[in-house]
């Protein structure tokens, strides 16, 4: 299919110029040809093929049909919609199938989106590379021996791939603004509470938020416009109305101020391509009206360790469920006898999570054990506060942040696996919107004269200022 942008494609929808049918057939082999990426773990062909036949009747009976009819999305597989399985890409979930749908889903797909698929990431959203999927790790459609990013590498890949037109994320520490930028596309993340959390399978609660993966603003700022908003189901939701997004991006910002720390930019580990890139953007930017500011940032060194006490110490809570009594995987090593609950508990735990999902399981145990409670898990807490009142502050004076997505572009698959620092130190500049609860978006900067993999730069607004962010970022 030829098109760049959703308005033209759904007006020669309504036109009956193309059906969508023939846009679910055209997905659907895209994904047969390219499915060695890896990127589907289940790919939903009868009720993709269901729903666009009704939109397509609705259209020949004179109906009127959703603002998405036409639109073909992915989901990351921590998203429940009924009927279809859910794994969160961990063995422990065995064959669940969600009996319900969850809440930013069903929006899309009341307005007539194609849910296509269930998309490969890493196991319950914790890595910073695909790498720690149940099922395989999913390839970089630009270069198959680089990571796609994670932990929602399907999601971007599948965009990048042009295997759906837009997917769906989850963010809880740069998991749709890292992937983006290593599959150079755009990463939304909005405020915390912007979208509802209800029917996305819980990593750290008080951090991850879902977002979208787009090829442009317009289709970012339209399915923001959709999913967000207040829900009964869940009490961290914002009741805060919601703006129509796309009319945002009728105007252009003016005399935007914007900040850039310093600290980020002077970090031993910014590739110095990326930095030649960014700075070379600020001078673009300025000489455009933008009133550019360098200030001091002192938490940057703070923010991975905090960010790694407080969503582990939350993961080891959410993930106690998954026990092998319920639902999902349970051992058959059991041997009948008094600890035969216990060993059902141990051995289904054990062989159901993978090493990352453990390793991060026993790191938030731990800090939240009497004795290191006060020593971690506090002290944390009130490094989070420190980053909060700062970024309020820096918003009283400016319109946005802008630094770079991430320190690299994409790594070959097996450069960080030995080294969780490594790992978790490629999240360096993404942490910080989730510490603070602020929307914030991945753009393509450009791309690595070596090996030619693209890098973005990322914006942060004030929380809910979704529309300025989406503002400068389409102006940019």
């Amino acid at each position: 299919m030829n098109y760049t942008n959703f308005t033209d494609l759904q007006q020669d929808l309504k036109n009956k110029k193309i059906s969508c049918q023939e846009i679910v057939q055209y997905y659907l082999k895209r994904i047969e040809k390219y499915k060695h990426l890896n990127a589907f773990l289940e790919v939903f062909r009868e009720s993709a093929t269901e729903t666009a036949t009704r939109i397509d009747n609705n259209i020949k009976q004179g109906k009127a049909i959703g603002k998405l009819a036409g639109m073909v999305i992915g989901i990351k597989d921590v998203f429940a919609y009924k009927g279809h399985g859910l794994n969160a890409s961990s063995k422990i979930l065995g064959d669940f199938k969600s009996i319900y749908t969850a809440t930013c889903v069903q929006r899309l797909i009341d307005e007539d989106a194609i849910i296509i698929g269930r998309l490969n990431c890493d196991e319950f959203a914790m890595g910073s590379s695909n790498e720690s999927s149940a099922f395989g790790k999913v390839l970089n459609y630009l270069n198959t021996e680089y990571v796609p990013g994670g932990s929602s590498g399907g999601s971007a890949v599948a965009v990048s791939a042009d295997l759906c037109w837009a997917s769906l994320g989850t963010d809880t520490g740069g998991s749709i603004r890292q992937p983006a930028s290593f599959c150079g596309i755009i990463g939304l993340k909005p405020s915390y509470g912007r979208i509802s959390r209800y029917g996305i399978v819980a990593y750290a609660s008080s951090f991850d938020q879902a977002g979208t993966f787009t090829k442009n603003i317009e289709d970012a700022a339209l399915l923001l416009s959709i999913m967000a908003g207040s829900d009964e189901y869940d009490a961290t939701c914002s009741e805060k109305p919601v703006p129509d997004y796309t009319q945002v991006l009728q105007q252009k910002p003016s005399s935007v101020k914007c900040a850039v720390l310093k600290d980020t930019l002077e970090n031993e580990g910014l590739a110095d391509y990326i930095k030649i890139a960014f700075e070379n953007k600020i001078k673009e930017l300025q000489k455009q009206g933008y009133i550019i500011s360098y200030i001091d940032f002192p938490y940057l060194e703070y923010l991975i360790p905090t960010y790694y006490v407080l969503t582990t110490a939350e993961a080891s809570s959410n993930l106690a469920r998954y026990d092998g009594i319920r639902y999902g995987y349970r051992s058959k090593n059991i041997t009948e006898g008094d600890m035969a609950l216990e060993q059902t508990y141990i051995k289904s735990r054990s062989e159901g999570f993978g090493k990352e999902v453990k390793r991060r399981i026993m790191l938030g145990t731990f800090v939240l054990s009497a004795g290191y409670y006060d020593a971690y898990y506090t002290k944390a807490q009130k490094v989070r506060r420190i980053v909060y009142d700062f970024l309020k502050n820096t918003f009283k004076q400016f319109d946005a942040i802008m630094l770079p997505s991430t320190p690299t572009s994409a790594f070959k698959f097996g450069e960080k696996t030995k080294d969780p620092v490594s790992m978790y130190l490629s999240d360096i500049y993404t942490v910080l919107a989730n510490l603070g609860g602020n929307p914030a978006i991945s753009i393509p900067l450009g791309k690595n004269p070596v090996d030619n993999m693209p890098f973005g730069m990322q914006i942060i607004t004030d929380t809910f200022e979704e529309a300025k962010l989406l503002q400068i970022a389409g102006h940019i």
